[in-house]
């Protein structure tokens, strides 16, 4: 395992101009809104929430950086909670590229789907990844997201849901999702790490991003074992 990743500087031919992916991240009016509601929500799930406060805007650019967006026929975004992540999603896709979330809070389900009225998104377990690119008549994914609090998750739902991504990222396929820097070296974060270094041949680790709260580091996955 490499310590850190390298950015891609999206040097490529000419074509149609891309997405700036190293572009700031704009304030929305919605900020403290969803602050709000992310607390309300951690008080009432804990386990399924996981974080005390959205991604911050350096954590939602330091995700999304690097994964081509722009040229990706499908990508999946996994727990996007307030839509932290989302929008810069949003910003840097294709007009070609199929893009869906699955969300298991169905509050935020719901909010969501009024932030982002074109989002296709649904209330329902990471798990059944598989189901909604059937709906989306896609068999494989080309970049996975995820914003699921890993080390607050039971081993038997990580397992599932690390075996539909697997099942459903393609050979040349990119997984990433983050973790918290004071959490690294706690047995569940271990165990998550170790399962996915057994899952694919390549995981990378960001430097920490020290403009979140908590701080927190990036593993972006590729070369999926058994697909």
């Amino acid at each position: 395992m490499r310590d850190t990743y390298t950015i891609d500087t999206g040097t490529s031919p000419a074509g149609p101009k891309k997405p700036d992916e190293h572009a700031p991240l704009p304030e929305t009016r919605s900020n403290w809104s969803e602050r709000v509601h992310f607390l309300r929500a951690f008080i009432r799930k804990p386990c399924s929430v996981g974080a005390l406060s959205p991604s911050s805007p350096a954590l939602a650019l330091a995700m999304v950086t690097g994964l081509g967006l722009h040229r990706a026929e499908t990508v999946v975004e996994l727990g996007p909670g307030t839509g932290a992540i989302t929008a810069p999603i949003l910003n840097r896709i294709g007009p070609k590229t199929t893009f869906f979330a699955l969300e298991v809070d169905a509050s935020y389900t719901q909010r969501l789907q009024l932030r982002f009225p074109k989002l296709s998104v649904y209330n329902d377990s990471a798990e059944r990844v598989k189901k909604y690119l059937e709906v989306h008549n896609k068999q494989k994914a080309c970049c996975i997201i995820s914003g699921l609090p890993w080390a607050s998750l039971d081993s038997g739902i990580q397992n599932r849901i690390m075996s539909s991504v697997i099942a459903t990222l393609g050979t040349d396929g990119v997984f990433t999702t983050f973790a918290y820097l004071h959490a690294r070296w706690m047995p569940q974060a271990r165990k998550y790490r170790r399962n996915l270094e057994s899952l694919f041949n390549r995981v990378d680790i960001s430097p920490v991003v020290w403009g979140n709260l908590p701080p927190a580091f990036i593993y972006r996955c590729t070369s999926p074992r058994n697909t």
